[in-house]
């Protein structure tokens, strides 16, 4: 009997297993929030120099006070390409005579100006207020947004490697309940930050508790947007048939958190206000994640098999089947986990997936797509106030697009191939990134498809690519190997931000950067071998002679099927 027959003993897919799985799903929904909330908090309004009145410069002292708001910026601000109020400067003196529509001004760039140093004036009809409007991130400051965000990312990546070593020491259930706790402490506490500085710690400090969460609440080889380092409790508490369903389950939910964030940001204008909703709900999970149970199989290859037994007993009495839970004890534990037990202590390392050739050209693939795919998604998913449309529809609509993206993808996967999959998705999310460079802005409908095309591309990647990696690499190396492949991911994400900053320089150049990367790794993920219908390898000599033995098959194959030639000589005769 293996340890998946133990949990079938045990009840299956029962109560526990169903209850358990929904509490976990919840904070998913809320992770979404958190790792695109910047579009939001951040967002960038309308704004100009605030204007400074001198009274003595103003040609009758009475004028002042019937001057309506647009003549005062009119005479104070200049503008730009698109007759709207410069944002970064404004007129050192008052320019009267731009109100005379009869007077000539010979050169408006003659006229002196100066940065806004008493501050910005902004339009709160979309959001009454956010980080750009408190501390003034604009202009010379721009650039801090974007950093923020990879700050955040930052986090994820450290929450990854921290948590993960954690889990693996300590079990699952203590380090998911101290992330549910830290996401809610920390996000609340990002509310009421009062300075820049003290908020991007605070960011910094969520985007860790959020991989924690990730990490323990998803199943290993479909986890969305997750590090996965170790098996996580969703899925070491269910049967082996049902997980599948688990995965697309938590991944759908992350899909819907994207359409509450934007119905909840539409109704709270107030970032503080919108922090402070998406973090409370954790206090809740904190509460409830109390009552989860302890990995059994952890338990079992930490030494504890007692501690084991008793979290199984509780799992078929919840389940109904106390009977069957009565007749397990620790030897029936031990000999059902003798091969995980043995894997769990071998020495394998990071470098032994670049040891071998076969292994070293499906690493350096793998760091290519989920590179690529991480930093194009992230390029798209935080911006877009770019496309000039309802902010709030589009992240309707880039939420929406993952529906059928990912179920598309799962066909293609399924009777297609992973390679033809994971090298199309790629190259189309790059060619319609591309394709926006050339689109006049003005046909914002046509720029917002093309974006949402990309995205669709690039969910459909990710679906395909935490499939195809955990296909590719044998079990010895299995989750060494996802552990490199989804380090690249995070450092895509953090990158993404940063290269946005490009465009101070040159305008197209981050969509030139966004949507070559796919393209160059949807190319590199044709040299991948195609695992559709292909065993599942278990050790690294599988994966080094699996090519040899396919291609030997397929001489074979072609020695069978070609047609037989007459013998010349038997005919003569």
């Amino acid at each position: 009997m293996s340890f998946a027959e133990l949990l079938d003993h045990v009840g299956g897919m029962g109560r526990f297993q169903i209850i358990y799985v929904n509490l976990l799903a919840i904070p998913f929904f809320m992770l979404a929030s958190h790792n695109l909330l910047q579009n939001f908090t951040a967002a960038i309004s309308e704004h100009h120099c605030q204007v400074h009145i001198n009274i003595n410069n103003t040609p009758d002292t009475n004028l002042t006070g019937k001057l309506t708001a647009k003549n005062l910026i009119r005479v104070s601000v200049p503008m730009d390409s698109n007759l709207q109020p410069e944002k970064c400067h404004r007129f050192v003196t008052m320019q009267w005579q731009l109100l005379d529509s009869n007077a000539t001004v010979t050169n408006l760039t003659e006229l002196e100006t100066e940065p806004c140093a008493d501050g910005w004036v902004y339009n709160k009809s979309i959001f009454t207020s956010t980080i750009i409007t408190e501390w003034d991130l604009v202009c010379d400051s721009r650039q801090l947004k974007q950093m923020a965000q990879s700050i955040y990312m930052v986090g994820i990546l450290a929450g990854g490697i921290i948590f993960g070593g954690l889990s693996d020491r300590f079990g699952r259930r203590s380090p998911l309940i101290w992330c549910y706790l830290q996401m809610a402490v920390t996000g609340t506490s990002t509310a009421f930050s009062p300075s820049f500085t003290a908020y991007c710690i605070f960011r910094f400090l969520t985007g860790m508790a959020s991989s924690g969460i990730a990490m323990n609440g998803v199943s290993l080889t479909e986890r969305l947007f997750s590090l996965c380092v170790c098996l996580s409790p969703a899925v070491e508490w269910t049967p082996t048939h049902t997980r599948a369903v688990v995965s697309t389950m938590h991944g759908y939910c992350y899909t819907i958190g994207q359409f509450i964030l934007a119905g909840v940001a539409y109704t709270i204008p107030n970032w503080r206000w919108l922090q402070l909703v998406v973090s409370l709900p954790y206090f809740i999970c904190f509460i409830y994640s109390w009552w989860f149970a302890e990995s059994a199989r952890w338990l079992v290859i930490a030494g504890r098999p007692d501690e084991a037994v008793k979290q199984l007993q509780r799992v078929a009495r919840i389940n109904r089947k106390k009977e069957e839970g009565d007749k397990l004890n620790t030897e029936v534990c031990r000999s059902n986990m003798q091969k995980e037990t043995a894997s769990a202590k071998s020495s394998y390392t990071f470098i032994d997936l670049v040891r071998t050739p076969v292994l070293r050209r499906i690493s350096f693939c793998l760091c290519f797509v989920w590179f690529s795919t991480s930093f194009a998604y992230y390029g798209l998913a935080m911006d877009l106030q770019n496309f000039a449309v309802n902010i709030f529809l589009i992240q309707l609509v880039f939420g929406a697009v993952d529906f059928p993206a990912k179920f598309i993808s799962v066909l293609t996967i399924s009777f297609i191939g992973r390679r033809v999959t994971q090298t199309l998705t790629l190259i189309l999310a790059g060619l319609s990134i591309l394709a926006n460079i050339f689109v006049p802005q003005d046909l914002k409908t046509l720029r917002t498809v093309l974006a949402v095309v990309g995205k669709g591309c690039l969910a459909a990647s990710f679906n395909c690519v935490y499939l195809y990696t955990s296909e590719l690499y044998p079990t010895v190396i299995r989750q060494t190997g996802m552990g490199l492949s989804n380090t690249m991911m995070r450092l895509g994400s953090i990158i993404a931000p940063l290269v946005k900053m490009l465009e101070e320089y040159i305008p197209f150049l981050p969509l030139i950067i966004y949507g070559a990367a796919p393209i160059i790794s949807g190319i590199a993920a044709t040299f991948l071998p195609e695992t559709l219908n292909v065993p599942l390898p278990d050790t690294i000599e599988e994966v080094e002679t699996r090519p040899r033995h396919l291609r030997d098959e397929e001489q074979q194959m072609k020695i069978l099927l070609k047609p037989t030639m007459p013998d010349p000589a038997e005919e003569a005769s």
